[in-house]
């Protein structure tokens, strides 16, 4: 990388951060994946629902450990590689270990009102999970619409930023 980065540059586009985010979730598929079965391996688990808490905080910590490590080294995880994004503290830097940390906890607030007003009001079929994660992500995309810089709410909280990330030409 050279130089600074340009902060006062327009945000990337909304489509553009959303398709990473799609894109995240398929490779994540794999991590999560691998994970699952290492606990299922290394617990001896021969039931689906035994452990479910415990393979459910290792998934947790896991994922955890892949965003803050590539938040951390370079920026930027492998999706946002591929669409040229990059997160960035206010002064353009890659961000310190305690700021990864409280990103990647503040992340879940795409997920956690969703599932919680799911599990508040007792619903249980696929269908409505689904449809209710949707309707919270939907929701989520709105309100960085709002947002003066385009922001997600965990940036903002967090003193982050996703800016643009050109390949560097040789």
């Amino acid at each position: 990388m050279t130089g600074a980065p340009d902060l006062s540059a327009t945000p990337p586009g909304l489509a553009r951060r959303f398709a990473a985010f799609l894109y995240e979730g398929v490779l994540l598929f794999g991590v999560v994946f691998f994970a699952g079965l290492l606990y299922a391996i290394l617990t001896r688990q021969e039931h689906a629902l035994q452990g479910r808490t415990g393979m459910s905080v290792v998934i947790f910590l896991v994922l955890g450990l892949y965003f803050v490590g590539f938040w951390t080294r370079t920026g930027q995880t492998l999706a946002m590689k591929t669409w040229h994004l990059r997160v960035v503290d206010a002064a353009g830097r890659p961000l310190g270990v305690v700021r990864a940390i409280v990103r990647y906890l503040l992340s879940w607030l795409w997920f956690l009102p969703a599932l919680l007003s799911v599990r508040l009001i007792g619903l249980h079929s696929g269908g409505a999970i689904i449809g209710s994660l949707i309707a919270g992500v939907l929701a989520y995309l709105v309100i960085a619409r709002l947002h003066p810089q385009r922001q997600f709410l965990h940036d903002a909280l967090c003193g982050a930023r996703v800016i643009t990330q050109l390949p560097q030409r040789s």
